[in-house]
């Protein structure tokens, strides 16, 4: 299929792009490219620089590819900014999503993938977090996906629209080839904070709260890698042919790792010690977060191939090494 990648040079789309290659499927990238890069897309892949807020524009792209499959991974996403700059994320998230949404119904495409987020669920009511828990985000990044889901429910009845929206728990690593990988700027992430911190070319880590009730008194997450995020997305096409469908599933491993064990396995695949210092807690940072993902084993099949932390901090760790400036090292 002729699947439309919104969002696919940044992280997790670029990934998902390359996992649509060796699954036979045609992608085409849509990325204005603010935080995504071109180097992560291979050059045989058609992008687009274009901004999802500019509906002309959007409606110009979906009409010239015709695509089979609308994926969006195109959202801002970073919590802390959500919260000072709630517009910037109303418009991009939401408003810009609106916007590919209308392009996509007027030229009669009607099966859509949308990269949602656990932060939807807030301060969780019980672990590990199923998909019928309340959804209670704390943050406007959260909100913001949720709006998105809200509008996805109320298309689908009404226009046919086929959905899955998948609730990512902590995406990481990198491709097991070491060909792409994670560059952000600023750089948010647990896994290459503490791999830059390894290497020096980043800060000491700091390490917000050490008295929370979890066996080691630092946060509990669930880290899954990316290439098994993006599996899951393609095996959800299955379950767009009915229309109308509309499914949400959470994404992790179901296994929490705290934040001095990622330490130490970084410190165990780097062979380099983490320096580190603990800091006050953060506001809004639950203790613990991880996911029941037994639905998405059993309605798609899906297992994650990274079970553990340290094979996903090998891959990540590979890249880092390899492209310690990340893309800029390709220039």
């Amino acid at each position: 299929m002729k699947v439309l990648v919104a969002g696919g040079a940044g992280y997790i789309g670029s990934h998902c792009v390359k996992q649509l290659v060796a699954a036979g499927h045609e992608p085409v990238v849509v990325d204005n490219l603010v935080y995504g890069h071109r180097a992560a897309v291979a050059p045989s892949i058609r992008l687009h620089d274009v901004n999802l807020g500019q509906p002309e524009a959007i409606r110009t792209v979906i009409a010239a590819e015709k695509p089979d499959v609308v994926m969006h991974f195109a959202a801002y996403a970073y919590v802390g900014e959500s919260v000072t700059h709630p517009l910037k994320y109303y418009q991009n998230n939401v408003a810009a999503t609106l916007h590919l949404l209308e392009a996509m119904l007027a030229h009669g495409v009607k099966k859509f993938v949308f990269s949602s987020t656990c932060a939807t669920y807030g301060v969780p009511e019980r672990m590990p977090i199923t998909e019928d828990l309340p959804q209670k985000p704390i943050n406007p990044y959260g909100q913001t996906k949720l709006d998105v889901e809200n509008m996805l429910k109320a298309l689908a009845p009404a226009t046919g629209l086929s959905f899955a929206a998948f609730r990512y728990f902590n995406a990481a690593g990198a491709a097991e080839d070491g060909s792409i990988g994670e560059d952000h700027d600023p750089e948010s992430h647990l896994i290459p904070l503490a791999i830059g911190a390894a290497q020096g070319l980043r800060p000491a880590l700091q390490v917000f709260g050490n008295d929370y009730p979890t066996p080691d008194g630092t946060c509990l997450r669930d880290y899954v890698h990316v290439d098994d995020l993006s599996r899951a997305h393609i095996a959800a096409f299955r379950l767009l042919e009915k229309p109308g469908s509309q499914n949400f599933f959470n994404l992790g491993t179901g296994t929490p790792t705290s934040v001095l064990k990622v330490i130490r396995a970084v410190e165990k695949v780097s062979g380099l010690k983490v320096p580190h210092h603990f800091a006050p807690r953060r506001a809004g940072d639950p203790p613990a977060l991880y996911a029941d993902a037994a639905k998405a084993r059993e309605q798609l099949g899906w297992t994650p191939k990274f079970q553990t932390i340290e094979p996903i901090i090998e891959t990540a760790w590979r890249w880092h090494q390899a492209k310690p400036k990340g893309y800029q090292d390709r220039k």
